[in-house]
This record gives structure tokens, sequence and C-alpha cells, in this order.
């Protein structure tokens, strides 16, 4: 194989009828290490809307319990890359899925803001330190894919094209990003966390890690903005790397996310239906899973 051929076996699919295709390809042969850092970024730029943030801190769940919940939210996620929607573990993160956002109130709006953190997220990613960026017609085989996603997970008003979840994204971010106590709390366990899976150089992975927020993030959380040589140096790293890759010959196996190292909750193996939480007993409030029938269960 050649350096673009999965780029050229993209580009024969449908980006609408082949988006889990082209999306797992994305995911486990071009970048799976760049997916894996923009989704985890994706995620923990959620915090930054209070309401999500708060939710999380009351949960305990990122706070006490973080490599946990870390491990599960990857797992699930991964197991629709992998088994597809309709598959039968597929099928079942998004049961999982739904299941422990039942029990709890979460606005749909917050729902769908989540949502576009991971189409636009690892694109803008990409876009800086990727050994190549999306094309269009990757970018609307991302937007359907986590259209399809959505719609499992019972979100209403789901945007149709990359740049609607980017419009969408935006404007989320500048009405609704703000300091909260809980978030932050949050943020500090998820940032230790990542720094912790390092040993001795978490100091240094924390601070680049930090180098990597911008500064709306940074804000939000009332941190103080790295110094300009610190970001420059990360940034500059990661580029160097892209270019490094770009030389590399092309995975010719999948590479998923449960066979990352940063997956340390399940030594023994896993399985998908036992991933997660249970609440058990919804919160008052409107949740935008349907609740009459599942949708991962149609």
């Amino acid at each position: 194989m050649r350096r673009y051929d999965w780029l050229r076996e993209i580009r024969r699919l449908d980006p609408e009828r082949d988006c889990l295709r082209i999306y797992r390809i994305i995911a486990t042969h071009e970048f799976p290490w760049d997916l894996t850092r923009a989704l985890e970024l994706a995620l923990y730029r959620t915090y930054a809307v209070p309401s999500i943030g708060r939710l999380l801190a009351e949960t305990a769940e990122l706070t006490d319990r973080t490599q946990k919940r870390y491990d599960d939210t990857a797992l699930l996620l991964d197991a629709v890359v992998e088994h597809g929607f309709d598959g039968a573990d597929g099928r079942t993160a998004i049961r999982r899925i739904n299941q422990m956002h039942r029990g709890y109130d979460i606005s749909n709006e917050d729902m769908r803001y989540v949502l576009c953190t991971f189409v636009v997220v690892p694109k803008r990613w990409l876009d800086e330190y990727g050994w190549r960026r999306l094309t269009p017609h990757e970018q609307q085989a991302v937007a359907a894919y986590y259209r399809t996603l959505g719609r499992h997970m019972g979100i209403t008003d789901i945007p149709r094209t990359y740049e609607e979840f980017e419009r969408s994204l935006d404007a989320y971010e500048a009405a609704h990003f703000g300091w909260d106590e809980g978030a932050r709390r949050v943020s500090d366990a998820t940032l230790d966390l990542m720094a912790g899976w390092y040993g001795p150089l978490a100091p240094v992975v924390r601070g680049a890690s930090m180098a990597l927020l911008d500064d709306t993030l940074l804000e939000a959380f009332r941190y103080e903005r790295p110094a300009p040589a610190v970001r420059k140096t990360v940034r500059t790293a990661l580029k160097l790397r892209a270019r490094a890759v770009r030389l590399l010959p092309p995975r010719r196996t999948p590479h998923y996310v449960r066979q990352n190292p940063e997956i340390k909750g399940y030594p023994n193996g896993f399985r998908v239906a036992e991933l997660g939480t249970f609440p058990a007993a919804r919160r008052t409030g409107g949740c935008p899973v349907p609740h009459g029938e599942d949708p991962a269960a149609t």
C-alpha cells in the first residue's frame, strides 16, 4: 500500500451512504492517535459549559472515578465505530449511552453541543496537527456519521453539514462558556489523569496539555495562560510529528481505541453491556432521549 491509498478508497465511497465505512477508515487507519487526542479535547471542551461541567461534578464520575469514566466513554464510542449502528455491540453501546443520559436532566441543546464538538474539534485538530487535512468529502461523511449517532441518541435539530455543526458550536460556546467551581474540579481531575499516564513526566505533560488550550477555555476555567514559548514549543513538536507520520507507510490493520495504552481499567477485557454507570432513577426534567422508545433498540 502507498501513503494515500486509504484516501483514494474514501473518495470511491459515498459520504452519506458509506459514512460509517469512511469514518472507520479515518479513525482507525488514517488518524488513530490524532482522533484519540482530538476527541479527548472535544469532551474536555464541554466542561466549560457550566450546565455540563456542574452536572459532571455532581455525579463525581470524573472527579472520583476519572480513569473509569474515561475508559467507559472511550470504549462505548469506540464500539459504535467498530461494530456500527446495527451490530450487536454497537446497538448495546448506544443503549448504554442512552440509559445513562436518561438518569439526568440534560437539555437537548447541551446534548447537541456535545455532538458538535465530536465533529468540529477533530477537524480543527487535524488542520493544525494532522499529517494531512480532512477533505470536504471526508468532512461530509463525518457530519453524516455523527448525525446518525445523534438520531440514535434522540437528539433533535441536529445540524446537517460540517459548516452548520461549526456555526452551532461557535455560537453555543460564545453564549454559554463560563466559570463554574464544579466544572473546574472536573477539569483539574481530567488534566491530572492524562498527565498521570506518563509517570515522572506528569508535570511536563500537564504543562503541554495546558499549552494546547485556547484562551476561551483558559478563561472559563480561570487558568493562567502558558508562556508563549511553551505554547510554541508544544505546537511545533506536534507539527513535526505530523511531518514524520506523513513519511510512514499507511496502517494496514485498524487500530481501535480499546487497543490504546490509556485504557487501563479493564486488563482482563470487558463486556459492552457492563460499561458505564447505572443510574437508579431518572431525575426530574427533560432528556432528549425518547423514553417510550429506545432508538438503539429499534
